[in-house]
């Protein structure tokens, strides 16, 4: 009975360990990508980049609004038409949730988007990372470097 116990007991003990040790290296690995990319400040300058399907282009600036909350307008230069374009904004040196913001079309592989940044209580040198997404799915190619932004409150 007690040898039952034993080896049922090791067998579960080793079917956690490889379920969860794999969990923690994909885990590992998928933060290692994210941290791994090279980080660009929106609000310095545009960031630019290469794909298969052409060159990308996206800038921030600062378009005023009150003390307790700027306005920003992004613009993205794609290389390609982009359907349920987004720009996610996540918080970059705390987790304060998903703000997604629809990009509109314009000209020639234009989209942009006016928004606010969420005011950060915690810490007014609040971090924003933005992603580009197609609707909830990323884009096919995704883009090597990380956009960042300090809000500025």
């Amino acid at each position: 009975m007690f040898r039952t116990i034993a080896v049922v007991g090791v067998i579960a003990g080793l079917i956690l360990i490889a379920f969860f040790g794999a969990e923690g290296l994909r885990n590992d690995q998928e933060h290692t990508t994210e941290t791994s990319k090279h980080a660009c400040d929106l609000l310095a300058g545009p960031c630019e980049w290469e794909t298969a399907s052409g060159a990308w282009q996206v800038r921030l600036e600062m378009v005023g609004g009150s003390s307790a909350e700027a306005d920003y307008q992004l613009t993205v230069d794609a290389p390609a038409s982009q359907s349920r374009f987004l720009a996610v904004l996540r918080g970059e040196s705390m987790y304060m949730g998903e703000y997604p913001v629809p990009l509109k079309p314009g000209a020639d592989g234009q989209y942009s988007a006016r928004f606010s940044a969420p005011l950060c209580t915690e810490d007014a040198a609040m971090i924003w990372r933005i992603e580009l997404q197609n609707g909830q799915e990323p884009l096919p190619e995704p883009s090597p470097i990380k956009l960042i932004f300090q809000a500025q409150h």
